[in-house]
């Protein structure tokens, strides 16, 4: 279909399809877009009528009136304001009466108890009003800017004006605002940890086989999301979905349905209330059938007021005023450790709580990947460390501190892991960062922790040619010139063994047999089971540089393995400990791989080794009743999408837990 269609045909169009089980040709067509072109004017308008801004829909803020009328919903500040007007009229009678020796001070508890609801309302208010006010303002951040092939011109827009059909450019540091299939990519790695969970970069190209319906979407290689971001690289691509039927906007809509259930104070609130009251109308019927019986009826009228007057002192009347200084309290020291409490009772829930849900990337860990472990033929180091910091010690076996650059057989393979590579590092008094890739960000912190000068490194070795990795490859390759041009490979540790016919042991290299070579799978597969990803690396020396783009990748001497995982937090497995000291049940529910998963549970004493892990996959085929079976038993759930955290949330409520 031509990019000026007319796009009247297209308006019911359902973008709810399964665009990634499309060659990209379908999904231009259907979309009447143009990879060359893009839309035209009259497309674009047609779109935003119909499909409206690429923006999340959210529940509106409540107005301050709401806010304040919120404060005073509760059954006992409602019970206290019956309680005042009985006593305000109770008062007037005497007053009427000429009674006011009696009263003493008239309407004291009226006014008493009416300013202790007034000044509970007003601190309600304040807290409530505040929260919301900081909420607003972070949701003026300013719409971020993309750009996209329109009529023919790259032009640069605000992402909030995307509509299906657009052409894409995305490139490193981007942040994607539409979720949409790749037309073409060079080098493309995006961070969906947001997303999915998982911590690694993930690469993408449009050149992959057909995808099954049902394939996750951290397997989804063809296609980008809304709120991930491009680490390396750049994409052409067709926006399929914006705003609401964006995988985000999917979660937003999940959200959405979740009702605000009262707190268990709130309930405790009620209940005490609803006693309050039968027990108020006990008392008046009793009082006044057994004045009756006794005095007749012409003492009904002392009757009333005497039992009233009972009534309204069975009333704590400070109550409500003393948990609202409480929560808002609470309120505040949740603020300095810097969470936003939006309603007062919310805080009490803290307190409540049996079990808690956390997703693992960025919660448990650190969302920075680490090198842990690192294997040549002949020895084994485990590194210390944590994130980006260039401080930590290489142990041996025995865990004895070693200097690496005494280990040629290392210090070789640290070269190689500073070469091979495409990221940065930042160090800056305490705020280390990268920018690039994590995987490669975790080679160059494994440099600098060794000691090596990573600027100096890349100019003593400078980079005369590169192979991009690829998903069809499965690693990386580069040119590096020294005294004779240095070809520097890493990968996946299986493809590279295959290129290798020899491995280095100290200054030589000695030719692989199959019992080198079988210790090295043995390894490599222990690590992965440890829930490490793992990556070799090896090189080749060459006596003329390439003179094509040509660059054979054969022949190669094998340097060895590093193993790296998304470290746990610190104080995360602390905290777990003391959860489960105060009856806690932590869950960790992620949309990374199993075996990582499971590493990173055990490490925190979330789970036990041999602990039962669920998949997304094997949660679809359990029915509910088998779902609640088996919701008491685990601990672990892997590989699992927005809705699947949400089925395994609601199935543990109906088990009477209280999450958080």
């Amino acid at each position: 279909m031509a990019a000026n269609a007319d796009y009247s045909a297209h308006s019911s169009l359902n973008l709810q399809q399964p665009w990634h089980t499309y060659p990209v040709e379908t999904t231009l067509s259907i979309l009447g877009s143009s990879a060359v072109n893009g839309l035209n004017r009259e497309q674009i308008a047609q779109r935003i009528k119909y499909y409206g801004k690429n923006e999340l829909k959210e529940r509106p803020g409540r107005s301050n009136w709401q806010i304040l009328l919120d404060q005073f919903t509760n059954i006992m500040l409602l019970l206290l304001i019956a309680v005042a007007i009985i006593s305000g009229g109770l008062d007037l009678l005497a007053l009427q009466r000429g009674h006011l020796a009696k009263i003493g001070v008239p309407f004291k508890d009226t006014i008493a108890i009416l300013t202790i609801v007034i000044l509970n309302g007003i601190l309600g208010y304040l807290q409530e009003s505040r929260a919301e006010k900081a909420l607003a303002a972070l949701k003026k951040l300013s719409s971020p800017q993309v750009n996209v092939i329109r009529e023919g011109q790259r032009r640069e827009i605000d992402a909030v004006n995307l509509v299906p059909g657009d052409i894409m450019l995305i490139e490193a540091g981007t942040q994607i605002s539409a979720d949409g299939q790749i037309i073409e990519a060079f080098n493309l790695q995006i961070r969906e940890s947001a997303l999915t969970g998982e911590a690694n970069s993930v690469n993408k190209s449009a050149s992959i086989d057909p995808l099954d319906r049902d394939t996750a979407l951290g397997d989804r290689l063809n296609f980008v999301f809304t709120g991930t971001e491009v680490l390396q690289g750049r994409a052409k691509v067709i926006v399929t979905n914006t705003g609401m039927t964006t995988e985000l906007g999917k979660i937003a809509q999940m959200l959405a349905t979740v009702g605000n259930e009262p707190t268990p104070l709130q309930k405790r609130m009620t209940h005490l209330g609803n006693v309050l009251v039968a027990g108020s109308l006990i008392l008046v019927a009793l009082t006044i059938t057994i004045g009756l019986i006794n005095a007749g009826w012409s003492a009904l009228q002392e009757l009333v007021e005497v039992s009233l007057s009972m009534a309204v002192a069975v009333v704590p009347e400070g109550l409500p005023a003393v948990i609202t200084l409480t929560l808002a309290l609470g309120t505040q020291r949740m603020v300095k450790r810097q969470a936003l409490i939006r309603k007062l009772p919310a805080v009490e829930t803290l307190g409540s709580v049996n079990v808690i849900c956390s997703d693992k990337t960025g919660t448990l860990t650190e969302n920075k990947m680490t090198v842990r472990e690192i294997g040549t033929i002949n020895r084994n180091f485990s590194v210390t460390g944590e994130g980006y910091s260039p401080k930590g010690q290489f142990l041996d076996t025995e865990q004895r501190a070693i200097d690496p650059k005494t280990d040629l057989e290392l210090h070789h393979l640290l070269i190689a892991s500073v070469l091979c590579n495409d990221a940065s590092l930042n160090l800056d008094n305490g705020q280390d960062s990268i920018l690039g890739d994590p995987t490669e960000g975790a080679l160059l912190v494994l440099g600098a922790k060794a000691g090596l000068n990573l600027s100096l490194t890349k100019q003593e070795f400078p980079r005369i040619a590169e192979i991009p990795f690829s998903s069809q490859r499965k690693r990386m390759s580069v040119i590096c010139q020294g005294v004779n041009p240095v070809l520097f490979t890493k990968g996946s540790p299986e493809l590279i063994l295959e290129q290798c016919l020899s491995y280095q042991s100290g200054l030589e290299s000695l030719p692989f047999g199959d019992r080198e070579k079988e210790k090295v799978l043995v390894a490599n597969n222990a690590m992965a089971n440890r829930g490490l990803r793992v990556l070799g690396l090896a090189y080749k020396n060459l006596i003329y540089p390439p003179e094509s783009n040509e660059i054979s990748e054969d022949a190669l001497i094998w340097l060895g393995m590093v193993g790296m995982i998304d470290a746990a937090r610190p104080e995360v497995q602390i905290a777990v400990a003391r959860c489960r000291e105060a009856g806690i049940r932590p869950i960790m529910i992620t949309g990374d791989h199993q075996l990582t998963a499971l590493a990173v549970a055990k490490s925190l004493g979330i789970a036990q080794a041999g602990a039962l892990v669920i998949s997304g996959r094997e949660l679809d085929k359990l029915s509910p009743i088998q779902l609640e079976n088996i919701i008491d038993k685990t601990n672990i759930y892997a590989r699992v999408s927005p809705e699947h955290k949400l089925t395994i949330v609601r199935a543990l409520q109906k088990r009477v837990n209280l999450l958080l």
